[in-house]
């Protein structure tokens, strides 16, 4: 095939995706399941397609109202079942079987759905189970700031206490001294960095990939 006709093809694949994006009548996931394998065949990108592809997911969902915010990891799933995924896809494109290949995709929503509502409500209960400690044992540096900031990541740092709270580098490491005096953070130093880490959520999020096998 030379550069021409490849070329006249790799556009009526996009014409295609474009045509299959605009449709109003499908159910949002099955379209979700049918964009993915669109643009993974149209392969546009030297490399990354998948992850772009898997972004493309997400944000597609978002954009349909089926989630609020991009926090479904379907690529733990596809990582899975790497060996199904790329046998479907190319099925679909030797055999036409889309039904395998939707259904694939949809029992990845739905596990990944799950695994993520129960990893956001172990995060829930770490939360609230910090926050009645502070409010309990030390009430003069409670804040919701504060309780946030050990919640954007699993640890923390003298850096970022004082930006999220406006406060000086001595009362930042005060209060992440009363942290460690409670059991809430564990000090690591890495180089010349101290870590604060969230040893609970820490935990909880080890134990998330590791059930996964991630």
């Amino acid at each position: 095939m030379n550069r021409s006709k490849i070329g006249e093809k790799r556009v009526g694949n996009y014409r295609l995706l474009i045509s299959i994006i605009n449709l109003s009548d499908w159910d949002p996931l099955v379209k979700m399941a049918v964009i993915h394998h669109q643009f993974e065949s149209i392969h546009p990108f030297y490399d990354g397609n998948g992850r772009t592809g898997r972004i493309i997911n997400i944000l597609y969902l978002v954009k349909e109202g089926l989630l609020n915010l991009p926090i479904l990891y379907l690529s733990r799933y596809i990582n899975q079942n790497k060996s199904d995924y790329y046998r479907l896809l190319q099925k679909v494109r030797t055999e036409n079987t889309w039904e395998a290949w939707v259904l694939y995709i949809l029992e990845g929503v739905e596990q990944t759905s799950l695994q993520t509502i129960k990893l956001i409500d172990g995060i829930k209960a770490i939360m609230q189970k910090h926050k009645h400690k502070l409010r309990r044992e030390l009430p003069k540096i409670y804040s919701q700031d504060l309780l946030n900031n050990l919640f954007r990541h699993p640890y923390t740092k003298i850096e970022f206490v004082m930006a999220d709270l406006a406060v000086s580098r001595p009362t930042a490491t005060r209060y992440l001294d009363e942290l460690m005096a409670i059991n809430i953070v564990h000090k690591h130093k890495l180089g010349k960095d101290n870590y604060y880490v969230n040893h609970e959520l820490l935990e909880l999020l080890a134990n998330v990939n590791s059930k996964t096998g991630t």
